[in-house]
């Protein structure tokens, strides 16, 4: 792969922070866009910026990707040879109160992205989040590459599904090279308000009841920060072509193995010194009961191996929130 700069969207975002810092501490130059949106906390992104900035190698634009003019603007200032899109409207639940976001951000702003790549000379890789949640309420685990995903359950699984889709027809028509990365659970420092881990550490340091869905008989395979971000910097430095002739491949970047949601509350209690209050709720709409990450394809192709268990994770993740909130 060439040397030229990253081309990195949503790199206020935790999972686009965190992927940024790795590239920047390896020698990449990376040009880091970002709306900077109010959907979670806007100091939360602004001090992840800040870690950044002290990068010589990092360019920051304010800008969103689906602003085509700002867009284009930015792209031909670097003319990079590889992108990686991270930026995206998140969340299964708030897609059911805001659709809109999830268009606009999610398709629009892909479609940007993925004009801008197919017009660039010699790109050379576009490597993409999408996510488990396209599985939907699939059953057999664990979930593998080829199973059927044309059943979303979400809006937000259904925008993600659409750029599998997308990112296919770029690669058939004009053999645009992109790789397609299923992420599963993501947790550890620095990590988003709206996710579990988050949640309720920040509910039991407050002694307030935490909302435990479908009574806590909820399973995930829960992916530290660091893992993921070795499988994405993996797949943005290799050709997006594998041993079956793929030119598009998608992989699942999961832990590989399918955790009680209780437990995860157990070793933040462990953390902390303190017990949770807990508010048994019902199923949400939209979400699953499971989810389980086959990475077999991740392992072969990529060299992808998870090291970090939510026993070494979780607690990494608590003392870090206790060090952020002083």
């Amino acid at each position: 792969m060439s040397n030229s700069p990253i081309f990195l969207t949503g790199c206020a975002g935790f999972i686009g922070m965190t992927t940024a810092l790795r590239l920047l501490e390896e020698g990449e130059t990376v040009i880091g866009v970002d709306n900077v949106n109010d959907y979670y906390s806007v100091d939360l992104k602004r001090n992840r910026l800040k870690q950044l900035s002290a990068y010589p190698n990092f360019h920051f634009h304010e800008i969103d990707i689906s602003d085509r003019e700002a867009m284009s603007r930015v792209w031909a200032q670097y003319e990079p040879k590889r992108a990686i899109n991270l930026a995206a409207q998140a969340g299964v639940r708030y897609s059911i109160e805001n659709p809109f976001a999830y268009i606009a951000s999610n398709i629009t702003g892909f479609l940007v992205l993925l004009e801008l790549c197919r017009h660039q000379k010699d790109f050379e890789n576009l490597v993409y989040a999408s996510t488990s949640s396209i599985y939907g309420s699939n059953t057999n685990m664990p979930f593998t590459e080829d199973q059927m995903t044309a059943t979303p359950i979400s809006l937000y699984a259904a925008t993600k599904s659409g750029n599998e889709l997308m990112a296919q027809s770029y690669n058939y028509l004009y053999g645009m090279p992109a790789t397609g990365l299923r992420f599963f659970t993501v947790y550890g420092p620095w990590g988003r308000p709206d996710m579990a881990a988050f949640k309720f550490t920040k509910a039991i340091l407050a002694g307030e009841p935490l909302d435990l869905y479908n009574g806590g008989k909820m399973k995930r395979d829960f992916t530290y920060i660091d893992d993921i971000v070795s499988g994405i910097v993996a797949a943005v430095r290799r050709k997006p072509t594998n041993a079956h002739g793929e030119r598009h491949p998608i992989y699942n970047l999961g832990n590989n193995r399918c955790e009680d949601l209780p437990r995860v509350i157990e070793l933040i209690e462990q953390t902390i010194g303190k017990k949770a209050i807990i508010n048994s709720m019902p199923m949400q709409l939209g979400d699953v009961k499971e989810t389980y990450a086959n990475i077999d394809k991740a392992k072969a192709e990529l060299g992808y191996s998870p090291k970090t268990t939510i026993d070494e994770g979780v607690p990494n993740f608590v003392r870090w929130y206790l060090e952020y909130r002083k």
